[in-house]
């Protein structure tokens, strides 16, 4: 499935993306103790009792076994057999050369040609057999080149098999015939639930290129996009520091400041650039300095698991948080003192968005399928008066899992849920109207985001794993009603 879709925006990304170094001995260690050895029902038994005579076959069996368990934690195919050695199929792979009778030629075959293959070529550039290798690596970057028109995604992608992040480029073309297509992927360990993308230079310069990723896992990973077939992260925020198992109980020693159970939930701060918010199970909000890899803060106003969080856009030391304990909390970092505000919702929260055109209001998505949406100039007189939302929306006829405001064009929100359905609101006045709907046949929707420099392209992820992009202009009435805010082009400096 698809559970998060992040935009990047346009130029974001390095032209040339670099291919990191293979792992070291030390890496490839690390990742076999964290994730190949962490499974269930791995034998104990260190020496092996197969029948096998003398430490060679001991070692043998044990370099065999961690190459399978090395090959599965990177995510990629072993040659190795998964059982016994692989001495038989050598034996058949030198069979089928028939090395016995290597130098019996066939009577039929002349060794000195005189025929048309004889030509002679003044330069190997004229011969047309011959191709410089040049070519073959000129052709490779070009494949592998990211335009600085390009649009590019990532998809938090889990399989039965693998988890990993999905580079994606989409091409828009002035036909409408677009193309999209995985550029590269990133393997991780553990099934991804949010992601959330970041600038901050955690490298050195002025900009960076990274995504951080929420899992089952207590930890927050930063991967950095402009490295290809990268297999550890940059950064990792809090997780496990011990894990120990005796006797059927398993005993877990957690990092200073970790969340202690897997991160729903993830925000950057596109003011302040350094900081990134979390949601946990373990019913905490999160604030972490990512340059320095700290946690700053922990807020326990929820009493249940917390789902999603989102910085203002106007205010950025304002943060909303939403709960299974079926409420909203509003903390301003300008009022540290402050208990901050609460709404209490219907149903459990499963998303939410503030509106990017107006810094008072904000929207809830709810498991019971209805969206609310909210006024905080209403909670400025009583923080502990019972705050009514501006409207309920029924909106589905199953959990709205994703909201997304659109960037450009005021009013406008995509709803998407578990019924499989994506649809388009027009909220104004306070009065939502669908103005379009549409199944986009990538399951029970759970992710879904408004692009922001082709405000009107909408990626779309679900349950099957599939990454839809719907151009909502194609759409008559989207056109009539908000097709006066398509976005015009600014023209670059010095071009």
């Amino acid at each position: 499935m698809i559970s998060s879709i992040s935009w990047l925006p346009k130029g974001a990304a390095n032209p040339v993306p670099a291919v990191a170094d293979p792992p070291s001995k030390e890496e490839i260690d690390e990742i076999v103790k964290s994730t190949a050895f962490d499974k269930s029902g791995q034998s104990d038994n260190e020496d092996g009792d197969e029948d096998m005579d003398g430490d060679d076959a001991s070692n043998e069996a044990g370099e065999v076994a961690q190459a399978l368990e090395v090959a599965d934690a990177l995510g990629r195919p072993s040659n190795t057999a998964k059982s016994g050695t692989s001495f038989d199929s050598i034996t058949d792979g030198l069979r089928e050369l028939d090395m016995e009778n290597y130098d019996e030629e066939d009577d039929g075959i002349e060794l000195f040609s005189t025929g048309l293959g004889d030509l002679y070529y003044p330069s190997n550039d004229m011969d047309p057999y011959l191709k410089d290798k040049g070519d073959d690596d000129s052709e490779e970057v070009e494949d592998m080149t990211i335009n600085p028109t390009d649009a590019v995604l990532v998809c938090a992608h889990s399989g039965d098999e693998v988890s990993q992040l999905e580079v994606w480029i989409y091409e828009e073309s002035d036909d409408g015939d677009s193309n999209m297509y995985v550029h590269h992927d990133i393997i991780i360990s553990a099934n991804p639930l949010c992601t959330a993308w970041l600038d901050c230079p955690l490298k050195g310069g002025e900009k960076g290129n990274f995504i951080a990723v929420g899992s089952m896992e207590p930890s927050i990973e930063i991967w950095d996009l402009d490295i290809i077939d990268e297999v550890q992260p940059c950064v990792v925020l809090g997780g496990i520091a011990e894990r120990k198992e005796k006797k059927n109980k398993i005993s877990v020693k957690y990092k200073k400041d970790s969340h202690k159970g897997p991160v729903l939930g993830l925000a950057w701060n596109k003011e302040y650039r350094n900081i990134l918010a979390s949601a946990s199970a373990d019913k905490r909000v999160k604030i972490w300095d990512v340059a320095t890899g700290k946690c700053d803060i922990t807020m326990e106003h929820h009493t249940d698991k917390v789902q999603a969080v989102a910085w203002n856009h106007h205010a950025p030391r304002v943060i909303l948080s939403g709960s299974f304990d079926r409420s909203v909390v509003m903390k301003d970092g300008r009022m540290p003192e402050h208990s901050g505000y609460k709404w209490s919702v219907t149903a459990d929260v499963e998303s939410l968005a503030w509106d990017p055109h107006n810094q008072n209001l904000f929207v809830v998505s709810l498991e019971d399928g209805t969206v609310q949406g909210f006024d905080v100039r209403a909670a400025k007189s009583d923080a502990t008066s019972q705050l009514k939302p501006s409207f309920t929306l029924h909106a589905h006829d199953k959990a709205v899992c994703i909201v997304s405001y659109n960037p450009s064009a005021p009013n406008l929100l995509a709803t998407g849920s578990e019924d499989k359905m994506v649809k388009l609101w027009d909220l104004s006045n306070n009065q939502p109207s669908c103005v379009a709907s549409t199944n986009p046949k990538v399951g029970a929707v759970f992710s879904m985001s408004f692009s922001e420099d082709s405000p009107f392209l909408l990626a779309m992820g679900g349950s099957k794993g599939k990454l839809k992009v719907w151009d909502v202009l194609s759409d008559d009435r989207v056109h009539q009603r908000f097709g006066n805010y398509i976005k015009r082009k600014i023209p670059q400096s010095g071009s």
